[in-house]
């Protein structure tokens, strides 16, 4: 039987801290909207980390890919990941509440784990991880507000966005984990981000112009933060969870991001924690505890039956 991937501390430690960036880019992401149109954005953040990035590979003399296979790779990444969702959230959440678009961000765990169970033998979707994913993604509707649930329109383009972007998320992992291997984490960001960048900056160009310099300091933040921490940085601690859990296992880092865009705007903005929140956060809780198998596989180990010893001859 193939060994099943797990999750170390230390990868539940670094995904608890890329929560905690993408968790914060919402937040940034509808700062930008304010003054920066939608394509414009996505352009500002591949394109900025991109460049940062490449800064690094340099300085650190790391080996740039020559083949046009592993570039062909890279694009299809940057589609996955970067040019298809980001648009679609940018875009999506200037139509939809936040709330809803966190639960439907947070399905890429249940696409992510579903994916990677067909593509990848030491994935396979068992009982355990399917529940841990389903107490995991109520839990997160719960804090955000299951009444959100009741605003989904099967008409909404918008909504349809954000899922769309959940399921290229769930595609994403499961292809750099199928044909990124051996690359190191840095070349592999900067490849994605400088494939997606040729087809964004282009792309805002045209549709939106030129961008003036004179936004205002709170949507060059936001800018800022995008590319350099929810993109450039972001993704060095991503393809590391990847080649040590798994990319069904990596997804359940959207089941963080929700939660700690709530807190967030709890101790940031000052927005008021409702009783519905904690409740939602202990079933995430559980979910989590259920996901990381060492605290299940106690409890199946207590709940066997204790058999009699041999008697004596």
């Amino acid at each position: 039987m193939t060994t099943q991937t797990s999750i170390s501390p230390r990868a539940w430690a670094e995904m608890a801290l890329l929560a905690l960036i993408w968790g914060a880019s919402f937040l940034s992401i509808r700062v930008a909207l304010d003054e920066v149109p939608v394509l414009t954005v996505v352009a500002f953040r591949v394109g900025g980390a991109a460049a940062v990035l490449w800064l690094y590979v340099l300085a650190r003399g790391l080996p740039v890919p020559r083949g046009l296979r592993l570039w062909g790779v890279f694009a299809v990444r940057g589609l996955l990941n970067n040019i298809l969702p980001f648009s679609l959230i940018t875009w999506g959440q200037l139509h939809i509440a936040s709330g809803l678009a966190s639960i439907l961000n947070a399905a890429t765990a249940i696409f992510g784990v579903a994916i990677a169970a067909l593509v990848f033998a030491d994935e396979r979707l068992t009982f355990r991880k399917g529940l841990g994913v389903l107490l995991g993604f109520l839990g997160v509707a719960t804090a955000v507000g299951l009444q959100n649930l009741t605003r989904f329109d099967l008409t909404s383009m918008a909504q349809w966005a954000l899922i769309g972007a959940s399921l290229c998320y769930g595609l994403s992992s499961s292809w750099a984990r199928a044909f990124l291997k051996g690359v190191t984490p840095q070349v592999a960001t900067a490849g994605m981000l400088t494939m997606s960048a040729l087809v964004m900056i282009p792309l805002a160009l045209w549709q939106d112009g030129a961008p003036p310099l004179g936004y205002s300091p709170a949507a060059w933040s936001a800018l800022a933060y995008l590319a350099l921490a929810a993109s450039a940085t972001a993704y060095l601690l991503y393809y590391r969870v990847l080649a040590a859990a798994g990319a069904g296992n990596l997804s359940f880092v959207t089941l963080l991001v929700s939660p700690v865009a709530i807190l967030l705007g709890a101790l940031v903005l000052g927005e008021q924690l409702r009783p519905q929140a904690y409740f939602g956060f202990a079933l995430l809780a559980l979910g989590l505890v259920i996901l990381d198998g060492r605290a299940w596989s106690r409890l199946r180990q207590n709940l066997r039956p204790v058999q009699d010893p041999p008697s004596a001859g």
